[in-house]
């Protein structure tokens, strides 16, 4: 089984060696660095190189909403779960839209944040229900802006199956041999849909297409 690395940002080390004592019980999970704020943590990127990053949003230097907005544009690779007290949607909204991959409170328990840890590794995203719900208000909700290039945007049936089976959690290679096309068509045209929505990743390409209505 692939042993997936992880960092932890946060500013209060007895709640990292709380969160890394929870999860040592788990062999497929490694963590190669701690920080106590988000610049201590990307300085230590290069070197540690996480598949995944255990983010907390109030920290010192550089918080954790400056810290994801970086990491995902400079170290596109690297799968961020916010983890915080923040139950606020707007903040939900907002991380999952400049690249967080995942939003977890710090109530969660240790097999959630393994279970967050394993799908964002290999779905690129990991929904629970709190977010779910905002996703789900949103997506009803009549005071909802969409952006105006929405109404520009045409989507062909091959995309819109593919965003379809990405929202039913479905992998890049499951999804090829649904559509009988090669795992490499399915990463394709996710970029591409990406591109379109102006999304960083695939959970906010999920967020993106739940709160515009774009699947059944």
């Amino acid at each position: 089984m692939r042993v997936i690395k992880v960092a932890i940002a946060d500013d209060h080390k007895i709640f990292r060696k709380g969160v890394i004592l929870s999860l040592r019980t788990f062999t497929n999970i490694k963590f190669v660095q701690e920080a106590e704020n988000g610049q201590e943590l990307i300085e230590g990127l290069a070197k540690s190189e996480p598949d995944v990053i255990l983010m907390d949003l109030r920290m010192p230097q550089k918080d954790g909403i400056e810290s994801t907005k970086y990491i995902a544009k400079q170290f596109p690779h690297i799968h961020i779960v916010v983890l915080t007290m923040f139950e606020d949607e707007r903040f939900v909204s907002h991380l999952m839209e400049i690249g967080a991959n995942g939003y977890l409170l710090k109530s969660a328990d240790p097999s959630e944040i393994r279970r967050a840890i394993m799908e964002v590794a290999e779905k690129g995203y990991y929904l629970n229900n709190f977010v779910n719900r905002i996703l789900l208000k949103k997506s009803h909700s009549k005071q909802k802006v969409v952006p105006s290039l929405s109404s520009e945007i045409t989507l062909t049936e091959r995309e819109r199956d593919v965003i379809k089976y990405i929202c039913m959690e479905f992998t890049a290679q499951e999804i090829a041999q649904k559509m009988e096309v090669s795992p490499r068509t399915v990463e394709a045209i996710k970029d591409r849909l990406m591109e379109k929505f102006g999304t960083k990743n695939t959970a906010g390409l999920v967020f993106y297409a739940v709160k515009n209505n774009l699947i059944d």
